[in-house]
């Protein structure tokens, strides 16, 4: 896929992963949507970007379904159209499932999968009318293993697995592409941000995060996936690589490793 002159939409894109997608696409000769629910800090990410001309900034909350119609109309016509939406944003989970309030999973749910499902299911008519696009999920290594600490977190990317795939095939004839983008660990604010088991947020950054990839490298590796129309690519350090293979081949041996590693 050329990347020039398309009109590309981010969500999540005030900080972290989304942040640097915005920095590595504006390399291209690109239109961006950036949305988040911080309209200060997308206003400096835009101020770091190249060609600022071409970025417009579309304050959101994935959270308010109800509003996402009209917002995602809001965002065609910025550009006249939109090719290519990166649904990045999302909130993670620090805590044991059994220690957790409900109220706390269902508000995982509600941005990571609801959030993301509403907003393309908004923007899917228009990629049908005329008969071009692609969507593509920010999803993560646990979308694929579940880990201690993010039962929700993990099951809200698998959900995600699973619309996207099935929304895959049911796409396919109108020429709507996708592809899903599982990081490992990486540095970013995920961690600090993460919610514990009465619904605050841990306010702390994990180990295991502070030690991951930069956003930086994770990114560059995206959008090569994006160009290439990739189907899945799992982008990580090399246990996280593994770990997917020997959940696939070895089950049971993968069950007993993720006992005892240290995910924090």
């Amino acid at each position: 896929m050329n990347l020039e002159n398309k009109t590309i939409w981010i969500t999540g894109a005030s900080s972290g992963i989304g942040e640097a997608l915005a920095l590595e696409l504006s390399n291209y000769k690109v239109k961006l949507i950036l949305s988040a629910r911080n309209e200060k800090q997308l206003g400096r990410v835009k101020s770091l970007c190249q060609n600022p001309e071409n970025i417009k900034v579309l304050p959101m909350d994935l959270a308010n379904w109800k509003d996402l119609k009209r917002l995602t109309q809001e965002a065609i016509g910025l550009f006249d159209g939109i090719d290519i939406l990166i649904n990045n944003a999302g909130i993670s989970q620090r805590s044991m499932a059994a220690d957790t309030e409900l109220f706390v999973d269902e508000k995982i749910f509600a941005i990571n999968y609801f959030g993301t499902i509403a907003l393309t299911k908004a923007l899917l008519p228009h990629f049908i009318k005329k008969q071009s696009g692609h969507l593509v999920v920010i999803s993560s290594v646990v979308g694929k293993v579940g880990t201690p600490l993010r039962s929700s977190y993990a099951a809200s990317k698998h959900a995600l697995h699973g619309f996207f795939d099935s929304l895959r095939a049911e796409i396919y004839d109108d020429h709507i592409h996708v592809t899903l983008i599982c990081p490992g660990f990486v540095d970013t604010n995920i961690s600090i941000n993460a919610l514990v088991k009465d619904g605050s947020e841990q306010g702390t950054k994990d180990k295991a995060t502070a030690n991951g990839l930069s956003p930086q490298t994770i990114d560059k590796q995206a959008v090569k996936a994006i160009k290439k129309d990739k189907l899945e690519v799992v982008i990580g350090g090399h246990l996280e690589i593994l770990a997917v293979y020997v959940k696939r081949f070895f089950p049971r041996l993968l069950a007993k490793m993720i006992r005892k590693v240290d995910v924090t």
